[in-house]
């Protein structure tokens, strides 16, 4: 009876999975007004829950994007936010400066909790690959943290593999760090 009674408060809130998928996800390129505050917010809501991640984490992650959406004006930089009703549910980005010459670095991927397995991952993936592709990138790297199963699959089914591992402390925390590489095609 309390399960049937949460399911059904559930319902009532709008906040089933089901619902959740059902609302259509547009992909946008830009900056969008909150993007910096919204995504800074996903990371340090998720990896503080996985990782333990704290204060450091969140700041490196603001400054980066803040950074980022600064260098918009070069066209081979971009963003993209995952909309649903308005709101910004997820984003990834992809920096052609911070990594040296012709290397496009994917960055600050993340989607909501309410929004992982609508697919809405997968479409901010295929929005930055298409651009890294469409830009000429030979290759796209990302860092990544051991143990996040369901984004290695993902990046694995856009053909990026794991390069290199390393044990990392710089988030406050000492976790194995993850380069994965993409050779375009």
């Amino acid at each position: 009876m309390v399960l049937e009674g949460l399911q059904l408060y559930s319902k009532a809130l709008g906040n089933e999975p089901s619902s959740m998928a059902a609302r259509p996800v547009e992909i946008v390129r830009g900056y969008q007004t909150g993007i910096v505050a919204r995504v800074t917010e996903l990371h340090a809501l998720y990896y503080t829950r996985e990782t333990r991640f704290g204060q450091r984490f969140e700041s490196v992650v603001a400054a980066g994007l803040a950074d980022l959406c600064n260098r918009l004006n070069n066209p081979k930089n971009a963003i993209w936010a995952a909309m649903r009703d308005g709101e910004i549910i997820g984003s990834v980005s992809l920096d052609s400066e911070d990594m040296g010459d012709g290397i496009a670095h994917l960055r600050c991927f993340i989607v909501s909790d309410a929004a992982r397995g609508t697919g809405a991952g997968r479409k901010l993936l295929e929005a930055a690959i298409k651009f890294a592709d469409d830009q000429g990138f030979p290759e796209t790297h990302l860092w990544t943290f051991k143990g996040l199963l369901a984004a290695r699959h993902l990046y694995e089914s856009f053909g990026f593999k794991c390069v290199e591992e390393r044990l990392g402390d710089q988030w406050g925390t000492e976790v194995m760090e993850q380069r994965f590489v993409r050779q375009r095609p």
